[in-house]
């Protein structure tokens, strides 16, 4: 289906339009995504950020009229600029942590070594391997990442879950 198809559904059924959109250009528009966001987001975020990406799509459809010269060029524009938009939300909330903060939570709740190193292995697994290389050996984000075989937004979203898991613990046990 060409694009002056797609703008005539559009314009007689918009539901439908939508629908037809999606299915055609949903891999152009996840390929922009994740060309965009792969190293700041978990998958999970680029899918909810495609989605975003096609309401906005729509509703600025609906508000225009349709009114385009092409489907695919106008998805083009909202996606790079929602991409943008959602790279920089994704690097200000990615929990870039400081190495001070399992401190901070040592200090907050007086914790010694020995019990916050079971506190840490209660976090199971590969968040306590997470915890081990980068609190106690210093290794780098995107090294343990790499040593995984995840992402390193991925891992530091799982360094940040599991912060808080170990704040949880450590208050459970009164430690």
């Amino acid at each position: 289906m060409n694009d002056n198809e797609l703008l005539d559904m559009l314009h007689k059924d918009p539901q439908k339009g939508l629908e037809a959109v999606v299915r055609q250009y949903s891999a152009y528009v996840m390929k922009i995504a994740y060309v965009r966001l792969g190293e700041v987001c978990t998958r999970e975020d680029i899918e909810e950020t495609v989605s975003d990406i096609f309401l906005m799509f729509y509703n600025a459809g609906v508000k225009s009229g349709f009114d385009m010269r092409s489907v695919r060029a106008y998805l083009s524009v909202i996606a790079q600029r929602h991409c943008i938009n959602a790279f920089h939300k994704y690097c200000k909330a990615d929990k870039m942590l400081d190495y001070n903060e399992l401190e901070n939570i040592i200090h907050d709740n007086g914790t010694n070594e020995d019990c916050l190193i079971d506190a840490v292995k209660q976090l199971g697994e590969p968040d306590s391997f997470i915890f081990i290389r980068k609190y106690y050996f210093g290794q780098k984000n995107k090294d343990i990442a790499k040593e995984l075989g995840m992402s390193e937004s991925t891992l530091n979203s799982r360094v940040s879950r599991g912060l808080d898991k170990l704040r949880k613990i450590l208050k459970e046990e009164k430690i």
